[in-house]
């Protein structure tokens, strides 16, 4: 039984060597070449002084190499952290420096961009390129001249292709650190164990019934947890991860295209991307019978959008995900189709626990929510809870707590700051966030953090980011500012000043300039009069 996230493609290496494992650019890895390749890669890792339970940067775009690299690391013992090729170098190096990164494996269009942090990561000591197309066409990467701390792919291959062999780790060792945003201007690193990942993993083939013919495609990159059921899920079924071409999310007519062409038949992301392809992929005129189980995840699934969707594509199964990084996903619902079943009027609930997971929500009152109408905050305990966040061991208490329900012994349970009520049929429906935190583009963003970066601008005095909803998006950013009397400011000012600190998706989309903000009796910001203004 595997007990090592690793551990699931050595078995279906032996199982099913042969199939495609990863389908990317038109290429394809069996999974005896993924097998082998990352094998190269856990060499090369251990040859520059990586040991376990080290973390190894991956700054690369999905792709059959960063699969490689993903795996690779693992199978050096280490925790991987998927780092953000679109973020801007002062979120990078401190991403690297709050995990003490020493080894960043890149593609080889960002190795000499990862190198450069070394100026300001003090443990960053070597970068390997990853790039396994080259090898099955019999060509090696380019070495990059006159810089020893780069190993290029050409020396990787050159390292024995046979397992390591001297693994020790277990299941509750760190897999990986997914970074999300945080409240103070410092990201949170999410620490998920394999056994708190393999929790999910194996519950999501199970859920989604995964075979050994289908092909699984989830446009979330390596940094968004929604990537972990491609990755892994997929190959525990000896299935194949097809990687969707960056920027093919955006041009829905292209991305419906394609899906037909590589034959997709398990799909993964945010709404706002199914919301995009219903509306503008001209579906009807595309040969989808394939897609067999549709899973949305990340934000709320505008009704209007995803009747939509049910009617054009009306064979396959639909998946409500629900589940912040610290937990993986904790509860589903499937919507009901068919002509039996009446038609939405409300979103769709986040619906039950998944196996092996637990959830309740406790009132304002301390009482455990138990009839529909009442409103609480959820709870979640189970083994795919999160051991806690990187080096913030007070963020870490904040959330992770005593259950309150069990008297008996200490047992942790993730507070989710998601406010929920429940059905009549048992099923959690989602209300909104308890706190300062909202989702855009599938992403969680605090907006304290894009208040920090607007405050370290020398010429911004007052900052207030609030969220202003979008069908499509969740929520869009809106950044109110007081700036020095004495000043410029442009909202173009503004925004590539976010752009040097933030990734794009936590600038704020809309920029709005006052001589002061409103504030309450007790002198905080009045966000509720800010708000009433839109």
């Amino acid at each position: 039984m595997p007990y090592l996230l690793q551990h699931l493609l050595t078995e279906s290496a032996a199982r099913a060597p042969r199939r495609p494992a990863v389908s990317s650019a038109g290429q394809a890895l069996t999974y005896e070449e993924l097998d082998r390749l990352s094998n190269q890669v856990a060499r090369a890792l251990a040859r520059r002084g990586v040991a376990a339970g080290d973390r190894v940067g991956i700054l690369a775009p999905k792709s059959a190499a960063s699969v490689v690299a993903v795996f690779g690391a693992l199978k050096a013992g280490a925790c991987y952290v998927p780092l953000d090729p679109k973020s801007p170098a002062t979120r990078l190096s401190a991403i690297m420096r709050d995990a003490g990164i020493g080894v960043v494996l890149a593609d080889e269009e960002r190795a000499q961009a990862a190198l450069a942090l070394r100026d300001s990561v003090a443990a960053l000591h070597s970068v390997i390129v990853t790039g396994p197309h080259q090898a099955r066409e019999g060509r090696a990467a380019a070495v990059l001249p006159g810089e020893p701390a780069v190993l290029p792919w050409k020396a990787v291959l050159s390292e024995p292709d046979q397992p390591l062999g001297n693994d020790q780790s277990i299941e509750n060792d760190l897999a990986y650190i997914l970074y999300t945003s945080g409240s103070t201007g410092v990201p949170k690193g999410v620490m998920i164990s394999h056994r708190a990942s393999l929790s999910f993993v194996e519950w999501a083939a199970a859920r989604t019934a995964l075979g050994e013919d289908d092909r699984v495609c989830s446009p979330a990159p390596l940094h968004f947890d929604l990537s972990v059921f491609d990755i892994f899920s997929t190959c525990q079924a000896a299935a194949c991860m097809v990687v969707l071409p960056e920027l093919m999310s955006t041009f829905p007519a292209r991305l419906a295209q394609w899906m037909e062409r590589e034959q997709v038949s398990v799909w993964y992301s945010v709404p706002s991307i199914l919301t995009m392809l219903a509306t503008y992929g001209d579906l009807q005129a595309h040969d989808l019978s394939r897609l067999r189980a549709i899973i949305f995840a990340g934000e709320v699934f505008p009704v209007k959008h995803l009747t939509r969707l049910m009617s054009e594509l009306p064979r396959a199964r639909y998946l409500n995900w629900y589940g912040p990084t610290e937990t993986n996903v904790c509860t589903s619902f499937e919507v009901p189709t068919g002509e039996d079943h009446p038609e939405l009027t409300a979103p769709a609930p986040i619906g039950k626990a998944c196996a092996n997971t637990d959830v309740f929500a406790v009132t304002a009152e301390g009482r455990r929510l138990s009839k529909p109408g009442e409103e609480g905050e959820l709870y979640v305990r189970g083994p795919g809870l999160m051991r806690g966040y990187w080096g913030q061991p007070g963020k870490t208490r904040e959330v992770l707590v005593s259950n309150p329900f069990q008297q008996a012994y200490t047992e942790p349970a993730y507070r989710t700051g998601d406010l929920v009520t429940v059905d009549a049929d048992g099923n959690y429906l989602f209300l909104g966030r308890r706190d300062g935190m909202v989702k855009t583009r599938g992403y969680r963003v605090e907006l304290g953090e894009v208040e920090a970066a607007l405050y370290a601008h020398s010429a911004i005095r007052e900052a207030a980011v609030l969220p202003v909803p979008d069908e499509l998006l969740g929520s869009r950013l809106r950044a109110v500012i007081a700036a020095d009397g004495a000043s410029a400011l442009t909202r173009q000012d503004v925004v590539e000043h976010c752009l040097q600190r933030l990734p794009r998706y936590m600038v704020p989309d809309v920029v709005e300039f006052c001589e002061a903000l409103p504030r309450t009796s007790t002198g905080k910001v009045d966000r509720t009069r800010l708000a009433s203004v839109w």
